[in-house]
């Protein structure tokens, strides 16, 4: 990444206008439980689509809903806090449990930290959790030096005007998508047309201060977790070391936790070089669960 200042941006923000955009998506399954799967912090439900896609065709009802203005310019999205990215999560769970009663939650990088809150909130009704590439720490070998400097930036006005700008790998290791995502981002402004493709190509520095806000929230209530947990993590992940998937594995209180490794492949998982396993890894786990007999009554 590299620093953009907010007057760099003006223009944009002087034209920028909101898009219409798709609430998510949302498919209907045939074996009575439901997922829920939740994109990243300022990506897009499109991050998640193959996941959504595959886990539909083996009897899954899904549903990926767009975290909260992230259809909107960035001085818009720039504001938002975790609890409002939270409250879609919510929301996108009530309406899931009007037309099933199992739940499995997942989500990329933030969202697998939504994703675990959800589990801590709903216990009884949430049937397991995988998070994907989950942020607790940015330690990954892509991360700026200057990150250090954060705490000082966050105290003052200049968390509202400092920007971080996307720049590669972009969490991709296969060449050929990376590319893509490379000439979209070259080309765009504040808030593209097409922003659902690949997301927003600027990362407001105050998301970050929310992003830190969330994670000591969620440290508090990991051993309140009991609920079986997945975690799924690239060796090489660009943003996030492994130390993530070891750190929740090692604090959750559940029975049932694992973490399945990838060795090709960099922080966005769900699009990557090894999404195939990643999905697989998901089903498997899905699967086992609801083929777990329910313990017999005393």
């Amino acid at each position: 990444m590299s620093v953009k200042l907010s007057f760099q941006l003006s223009k944009a923000y002087r034209e920028a206008r909101a898009v219409p955009m798709s609430p998510g998506i949302s498919v209907r399954g045939t074996n009575g439980a439901a997922v829920i799967l939740i994109h990243g912090l300022t990506g897009t439900p499109n991050e998640m689509r193959f996941l959504a896609s595959r886990l539909n065709r083996s009897g899954f009802s899904v549903t990926c809903p767009r975290l909260a203005n992230h259809d909107q310019p960035l001085h818009i999205l720039r504001d938002t806090s975790w609890q409002d990215f939270y409250g879609t999560v919510r929301q996108a769970y009530f309406k899931a449990r009007e037309y099933s009663d199992t739940i499995f939650v997942s989500g990329l990088s933030m969202g697998a930290l939504l994703a675990l809150l959800l589990a801590d909130e709903f216990p009884q009704a949430v049937a397991g959790v995988s998070c994907l590439s989950p942020t607790i720490f940015y330690d990954g070998w892509n991360c700026p030096w200057y990150r250090c400097f954060l705490p000082i930036v966050y105290v003052t006005y200049l968390h509202r005007i400092i920007y971080f700008q996307e720049s590669p790998p972009y969490g991709i290791k296969n060449e050929a998508l990376r590319k893509k995502v490379h000439e979209f981002f070259e080309k765009v402004s504040e808030l593209p047309p097409d922003i659902d493709r690949y997301g927003y190509p600027f990362f407001p520095v105050s998301l970050l201060r929310q992003l830190e806000y969330l994670v000591k929230h969620l440290k508090t209530r990991l051993p309140h977790i009991t609920v079986p947990v997945q975690i799924i993590q690239a060796k090489e992940d660009d943003m996030t070391s492994v130390k993530n998937a070891e750190y929740i594995r090692e604090r959750v209180s559940s029975t049932d936790k694992e973490i399945v490794l990838l060795e090709n492949s960099y922080h966005i998982v769900t699009a990557d070089q090894e999404r195939g396993k990643v999905v697989d890894s998901m089903n498997q786990f899905f699967s086992r669960i609801l083929l777990k007999p329910e313990p017999a009554c005393v």
